[in-house]
């Protein structure tokens, strides 16, 4: 698979089947993975691998918080602008709304945050997730890093046919997240990553994208 299909088939998949994830490809895309690029080559990102046992519980106590009706933990960093406006609010809303739409959950629907919160707790069903944490004292530039990071490892996976689902949601979660893992208090939980074999037989969204003409400006040309 050449990088252009590995960037063209990315997706953000939401359901995954249980066959097991070989720990040697993990290794081997994480390993890759470090080459992506980092400002002063500062390489802030420390990653969790979880899967089998501990993953089973995790999601067991974050889908019981989600049915809960839990709110999640404070918050260390906004998901979004509080003021988002055009474009960007219209590019979120239809995507959001697509997106619930195929996993069967309507935008009128009085349960659909705890739906929604219920079906990201469990991953997707994903036999793994990652889990992306940054050391406190790192600055946006570090955060932008780990973006770069996250992005290469996620193309490293379609190179070996797995996919995977980046979930930021698991931030509401980050304090049974963090006991799970035993991250260190002077880190900060990024997001997590659901890794897997895509289910078969499931209807599954891509996403439009902006034209590049509203995205890219050439100058000199």
């Amino acid at each position: 698979m050449d990088v252009y299909e590995a960037v063209e088939s990315r997706r953000a998949v939401r359901a995954f089947s249980d066959e097991p994830v070989p720990m040697e490809i993990l290794e081997r895309v994480l390993s890759a993975a470090a080459r992506a690029p980092s400002s002063g080559n500062l390489q802030p990102w420390h990653v969790y691998v979880v899967t089998g046992d501990p993953l089973a519980e995790l999601k067991r106590r974050a889908t019981a918080r989600a049915l809960a009706g839990d709110p999640g933990d404070e918050r260390e960093y906004p998901m979004y602008p509080a003021d988002l406006t055009s474009p960007y609010l219209d590019r979120f809303s239809a995507a959001a709304a697509q997106r619930y739409a195929t996993l069967g959950i309507e935008r009128d629907d009085p349960e659909r945050p705890q739906k929604i919160a219920t079906l990201n707790a469990g991953a997707f069903g994903a036999p793994v997730v990652l889990f992306c944490y940054l050391d406190r004292a790192m600055g946006p530039g570090q955060w932008g890093d780990a973006g770069m990071y996250l992005q290469t490892v996620m193309l490293l996976l379609r190179a070996e046919g797995l996919h995977s689902c980046p979930q930021v949601m698991w931030t509401m979660f980050r304090r049974t997240v963090t006991r799970t893992v035993g991250a260190d208090d002077g880190l900060a939980l990024f997001c997590g990553v659901a890794v897997g074999f895509e289910k078969e037989g499931v209807t599954h969204l891509r996403t439009g994208r902006a034209d590049i003409t509203e995205t890219v400006s050439f100058i000199g040309v």
